[in-house]
């Protein structure tokens, strides 16, 4: 997606140890024209499958699956990284390490928002170690629904997540692969 592709080159940073800072449209300041353009593309990568429900994890990807679920007509569901007060006890639940934090979450879903024999798309805005999406799979599965894959707004295509992924058979759709950053050299696109 060259637009996305263009924005990462002209604002995103590079930071020590292959973190990218697209806080400036993405993630912390959010430009909804891209993210509109975000879920016509996912929409357009994913037509034909049947989408019951999208599933994201908070708290950056669930802007991008609320403006990528209008085209589908499917609610959204994200998974918490904390427990709430107000949730109950009847979980699903997945443990995931999150590459940019460093720290291990236990995520939750209710379990009266993802059913048996749904078909769910899973929406993130960075695909780097995997740990995210896998653990975002796993709570489908648990659920007995259908995974459709996975749409990603980037993904860092030098690090294992994303080849792990799909050798597990998951479909991905990434929408910028960065295949080297730096820096020094800037961001190389796939």
């Amino acid at each position: 997606m060259q637009l996305l592709k263009d924005r990462i080159r002209a604002e995103g940073k590079v930071l020590p140890g292959s973190i990218l800072n697209v806080g400036s449209f993405l993630n912390q300041q959010v430009d909804i024209d891209l993210y509109n353009e975000i879920g016509k593309e996912f929409a357009r990568r994913f037509a034909g499958a049947r989408v019951d429900r999208i599933l994201t994890i908070e708290a950056s990807g669930i802007g991008i699956a609320c403006v990528t679920a209008q085209y589908f007509k499917a609610p959204v569901v994200f998974a918490r990284k904390f427990r709430a007060k107000n949730i109950g006890e009847n979980l699903y639940s997945a443990e995931v390490t999150s590459y940019t934090h460093g720290i291990d979450y236990t995520i939750t879903v209710p379990r009266d928002y993802l059913s048996r024999g749904e078909s769910v798309l899973l929406i993130d805005d960075f695909l780097a170690n995997g740990c995210a999406l896998e653990g975002l799979a796993a709570l489908t599965e648990t659920a007995g629904a259908v995974l459709v894959g996975a749409g990603v707004v980037i993904e860092k295509g030098f690090q294992n997540g994303g080849k792990r992924l799909r050798e597990n058979h998951i479909r991905i759709e990434s929408l910028a692969i960065i295949e080297s950053m730096s820096p020094e050299k800037g961001i190389i696109f796939r």
